[in-house]
């Protein structure tokens, strides 16, 4: 059953492999609401281990619930350094990156120092599979070996080319404090995988509602930054004057990226405004009487039905803080004057 927990505590809790992919699981809940999605129909369920992945050293998935009931949308998969790794071994290639730092820092050192001599003696042509083994060797593993030489006198260590002795003398393994200036290191991935036709679904199923005054009239809740129209222009009339602003508000808008729809159609308001609510257009504008006298126009709110008026010079920067979402309608209309509306 899902339950709340925020990415933070997550990773310090060990649930989440690292703060990458926590950074990464945040980002993606975070998108998904900004796009409509509901978040209490949004979960984000990891993978069991038999279902993990074999590059996987962590996996999440972004389950959206539809009618379909829950839907995998986007997987979340820290590859780790599996592939980078893969490669090195196979091709015999170091591909590491190199960090420096700002500073150079004492720290504790594995060292590694096998006795060529020796080893050449004893292993011959598998020499290179004995060292490249142990260049492998985390500094758990490496110090584990050197104990287990020095009690039992001999350590098998596994290799490319199978399993060799080591014996007292053949490697010197120890740790040392030393001035390092950088570090090596394999990159990790992560791999975001985003079901773009199921999350549309999804955010359509969840952007849908019946207006409870009317089961007539079907709305779509786009949020504002995927509506694909931002703003609708109505002339009250159609009247010449009242036409041309519509047209001045309309070219200004579009000019300056707010994708709009103009309607001059004859038929009533209200009804051009439930037209454009089935589209899912977020904000409305309208030009009436009032607006040939004074400058003045509303502009209306989908969800809400509010309307405020405002001088057509304010139309530009309302319009776009909203469809940014910079501000809320409350926000952004703050003591600006409320308009009543007339009966949809």
């Amino acid at each position: 059953r899902p339950f709340p927990m925020s990415a933070g505590d997550a990773v310090a809790k060990g649930i989440i492999a690292n703060e990458t992919l926590a950074y990464f699981i945040a980002r993606t809940q975070l998108f998904l609401l900004k796009i409509g999605i509901d978040p209490a129909r949004l979960r984000f369920r990891q993978h069991l281990q038999h279902e993990m992945a074999h590059y996987a050293e962590d996996c999440w998935d972004a389950e959206i619930e539809s009618t379909y009931g829950w839907i995998e949308c986007v997987g979340l998969a820290d590859r780790s350094a599996y592939d980078l790794k893969a490669h090195s071994t196979k091709s015999g290639t170091e591909l590491t990156a190199h960090e420096r730092f700002a500073e150079p820092k004492m720290e504790e050192v594995l060292v590694v120092e096998p006795n060529k001599k020796d080893m050449g003696k004893a292993f011959k042509k598998d020499v290179k599979a004995v060292t490249d083994a142990l260049a492998a060797l985390c500094a758990e593993d490496a110090l584990a070996l050197d104990a287990k030489i020095a009690a039992d006198g001999r350590a098998t260590l596994a290799t490319d080319a199978g399993e060799m002795e080591l014996l007292p003398g053949m490697v010197k393994i120890g740790m040392e404090t030393k001035k390092v200036s950088g570090r090596n290191f394999t990159p990790s991935v992560i791999e975001p995988s985003f079901g773009i036709g199921r999350i549309m679904y999804c955010m359509f199923e969840h952007s849908f509602y019946v207006r409870k005054d009317d089961e007539q009239k079907t709305v779509f809740r786009f949020s504002p930054v995927i509506a694909p129209i931002k703003c609708t222009i109505f002339p009250l009339l159609n009247d010449a004057g009242m036409n041309e602003l519509s047209n001045v508000i309309s070219r200004e808008l579009s000019a300056n990226g707010v994708s709009t729809k103009l309607d001059t159609t004859a038929v009533s308001v209200g009804k051009r405004y439930a037209r454009t609510d089935e589209l899912g257009v977020p904000f409305a504008v309208t030009v009436d009487h009032r607006s040939l006298e004074d400058d003045t126009v509303t502009v209306r709110e989908r969800d809400s039905c509010e309307q405020v008026r405002v001088k057509t010079a304010e139309v530009l920067p309302l319009v776009t803080k909203l469809c940014a979402m910079r501000a809320t309608w409350e926000e952004a209309t703050a003591g600006m004057e409320k308009q009543t509306a007339a009966a949809e």
